[in-house]
Order: C-alpha cells, then sequence, then structure tokens
C-alpha cells in the first residue's frame, strides 16, 4: 500500500521543493532573457518582437507559450516566469513513475523511479529555471509513455509538441518512428502492412509536422514577424526564415565559458553555471549564490555505469536472440537523445541538454535494480540494498542542494562543494 501512494507523494513533496522561494534568485537566471522576453512578446502581440522591429528568433513557440501562461495566471514577475516549470518537473516525475509501472509491474520499483528524479539536481534546477528543456523532456517523455503502450496517435501528438518547442525532438520522432515501422515490417510483409504503413506515416510525419505548423500560427497571423512579408506565399516566408534558423543552429561555434563536450555529460564533467553572485548576509566576509546545472553525482555516475553495463547486455542478448523488449525501450530513448549530440563537436553545446534523456537514464538504473533484485537469493534483502542507494543518492542530493536553489552560503561552503576544478 505505502509503494503504491509513494509516487503520489514523493510527487507532491518534490512540487513543494520547486515552488519553494521559488522568486529566487531575482532577475533573469541564464537564458530566461530570451524566453521570458518571448513569452511576454506572445502575450501581448501574439508573436516575437523586438521593440517595434521583428525579432529573429531559433526556437519554435510552444515552450514559450507555456511560460506565456504562467505569466498571464500569477503576473510578470519571477514566480510567474518559473511556475509552469515547476509542475512541469513535477508532472515528469509522475510520468516517469507511471511508465516504470508499466515496464516493471512494481509498485516498489515504481516508486524508486520516482524518488530517484525527484532527488535528482539537474532537474530540480530545470524545474526552477524558465528555460525550454523541461518542457521539451515533458512532452518527449508522454510522447514515449504512449509509445510503449502503442498508442501511437496520443503519442504523436506529443511528438509534435516536442518538436514545437525545440528542434531536437526531430531525433526523436525519428529515430521512433523508424523502430516502429522495421517492427510492422518484420512481423508483416509490405503488402499486407500497406495500410498500417500509411497511418504510421500519418502518426510519425503528418501530424507532428501540422502540430508544428500550427504552433507558428501567431506569426502567420501577424504581419510582425520575422520574414514574415519576404514572400508574397507566407509558406515561402516561413521556409526561408527557417533555412535562416538552421544556419544559425549549425554553425553556432562561439566559445562559451561552460560549453560541454556530448562525451563527458554523463560524468557532469563541466556542469553549467546559470547564475553566480557574492552577495552579503551569510554571516562571512565572503559569500556565494549559485544555481549550478549539476545533475545530483552519485545518481549520473550510477547512471553511467547503468548505461554502459545495459548496452553490453543488450548486446550479449540480441547475440543469443532473446532482445528484451523493454531494455531496447530504455536505451532508445537514451540514444535518440544523446546520441545525436555526438555529430556536432564543433557546436557549442552544453551538459544541461542532457536533462531531455534523464528519465530515461533514471529508467537504466531501475532496470539494473530489477535485475538484481530477480538474481538475488532474498529479495527483501535484495530490496535494503536499493533503498540503501536511494538513501545516499538522496544525502549527495541534499548536500548539494543550496547550489539546487540558490541559497546564500559562505564562499567556504560553496568552494567545498565544488569537488573537481572543471565545476568552477
Amino acid at each position: 500500500m505505502i509503494a503504491s501512494v509513494a509516487p503520489i507523494l514523493i510527487a507532491i513533496a518534490a512540487f513543494f521543493l520547486r515552488i519553494i522561494n521559488l522568486g529566487n534568485p531575482k532577475g533573469f537566471v541564464f537564458d530566461e532573457v530570451y524566453y521570458v522576453d518571448g513569452a511576454r512578446d506572445l502575450l501581448k502581440y501574439g508573436v516575437e518582437v523586438d521593440g517595434l522591429k521583428p525579432e529573429f528568433i531559433v526556437h519554435p513557440p510552444i515552450g514559450k507559450w507555456c511560460i506565456a501562461l504562467g505569466i498571464r495566471i500569477f503576473g510578470d514577475n519571477e514566480f510567474g516566469w518559473r511556475i509552469t516549470a515547476a509542475i512541469a518537473g513535477t508532472l515528469i516525475i509522475l510520468i516517469a513513475a507511471r511508465l516504470a509501472h508499466e515496464l516493471f509491474y512494481s509498485p516498489f520499483l515504481t516508486a524508486i523511479t520516482a524518488a530517484l528524479l525527484a532527488f535528482d539536481g539537474l532537474l530540480l534546477v530545470h524545474s526552477r529555471t524558465a528555460l525550454l528543456d523541461l518542457f521539451l523532456t515533458l512532452f518527449i517523455l508522454s510522447a514515449a509513455y504512449f509509445w510503449f503502450r502503442q498508442q501511437f496517435w496520443y503519442a504523436s501528438i506529443f511528438f509534435g509538441l516536442a518538436l514545437a518547442t525545440k528542434w531536437s525532438a526531430l531525433y526523436f520522432i525519428a529515430l521512433f518512428g523508424f523502430v516502429t515501422l522495421y517492427r510492422l515490417l518484420r512481423e508483416n510483409t509490405v503488402n499486407d502492412s500497406l495500410r498500417s504503413i500509411g497511418i504510421r506515416v500519418l502518426q510519425f510525419g503528418v501530424l507532428p509536422f501540422f502540430i508544428y505548423v500550427i504552433s507558428w500560427i501567431g506569426w502567420f497571423v501577424s504581419g510582425r514577424g520575422w520574414n514574415r512579408n519576404y514572400a508574397s506565399n507566407p509558406i515561402s516566408s516561413l521556409i526561408y526564415y527557417h533555412k535562416q534558423m538552421l544556419d544559425f543552429h549549425t554553425s553556432l561555434v562561439e566559445k562559451h565559458a561552460y560549453q560541454s563536450n556530448p562525451w563527458s555529460w554523463l560524468i557532469m564533467r563541466r556542469p553549467t553555471s546559470f547564475y553566480y553572485e557574492s552577495p552579503q548576509g551569510c554571516g562571512s566576509k565572503s559569500c556565494a549564490q549559485e544555481v549550478l546545472a549539476l545533475g545530483t553525482p552519485v545518481l549520473w555516475w550510477s547512471a553511467t555505469i547503468a548505461v554502459v553495463f545495459l548496452l553490453g547486455f543488450w548486446l550479449f542478448q540480441f547475440y543469443h536472440r532473446r532482445v528484451d523488449s523493454k531494455l531496447s525501450f530504455i536505451l532508445l530513448g537514451i540514444i535518440a537523445g544523446y546520441l545525436p549530440w555526438f555529430f556536432f563537436q564543433k557546436r557549442t553545446v552544453f551538459s544541461f541538454y542532457a536533462i531531455v534523456f534523464e528519465p530515461f537514464l533514471i529508467l537504466a538504473i531501475v532496470y539494473c535494480a530489477k535485475l538484481f533484485i530477480d538474481r538475488s537469493r532474498n529479495r527483501a534483502d535484495a530490496q535494503v540494498i536499493v533503498l540503501g542507494f536511494v538513501a545516499v543518492v538522496f544525502l549527495n542530493f541534499v548536500y548539494f542542494l543550496p547550489l539546487y536553489l540558490g541559497e546564500v552560503i559562505t564562499y567556504a561552503q560553496w568552494h567545498m562543494r565544488m569537488w573537481f576544478p572543471s565545476w568552477i
């Protein structure tokens, strides 16, 4: 009974942690300045502008509409900017727990999934910051949940919302769509599958693309959008605009102090500092206040080990023709969210992008926990050991909590938490 309600209780506690002092720090944190400004424009004009002029925007509108919803309800202030992210971060915990239930049919492992996500610093920081990546994560995770249940129409809707938040959703759509078609053709001949193939093309191609185009409705109806009047045909104008967006994304190679190579994301070698100040009021001559997008180290290092092990385990299964579809699903989410970034070695990228596939990393840990429990002579003792691991993650999370919440601490306390020079 306790394990059954645990995910809900964990999510409630996580939500309160997300909204406590949500207006701190004051002012914009990291790239909030771009997305909050865009949300304001969407509320006022239906399209993003720069004063009286059109503004060149490099991301689709849906994520900024999510931020705008919070501003509309709670006002144009720090709490209003960030509240929808706090809600999204809480929903991610619940949806991931529900997905774990579908995968493992275990109330215990479902609760473990919720707890590990609740005790992760990267998810907490994103849940308290008005950026786009968390909304992308929410839509991708929702799509993956429905995809696993083979409810492809629902999955396609959320894939469309994800694509209308950030283009990187395209990797998930392409890979999940490819696997869907592969399974369809593996079980049937092409002639027998023509109708089903057509439906899958609608679900993984047409509908997400349609939702994406509809998300630009404000740009279509307003004459103030960037390049809106480039051509007499608005579709031609939108295509030209998207060519410019593509050029921006492929040519973004400007050096940044916190850029991080994808090879180092899982071990959190170079976390991104979202905010840093040296205020007064900590009881010491030297104080520090930072918001650091650092995943809970013990959790992420464990996830790294789990992924390496499960890749080898999957290859072993493949060799013996006994592949577990649930393991394939977990690895599919990690590959779709992680692998594409290795093809952009010269591009300016950051470790906090890993938030999008983090739920699958947590599921990888839980999958390993299931293997451990199932192969143990005493399941109760094995579960105690798993709970011990969760306790260690929790303590590690609490230790770094001041850096996740942007609390003012002494410089010595801050420096004590900089375990590696690359974290500074």
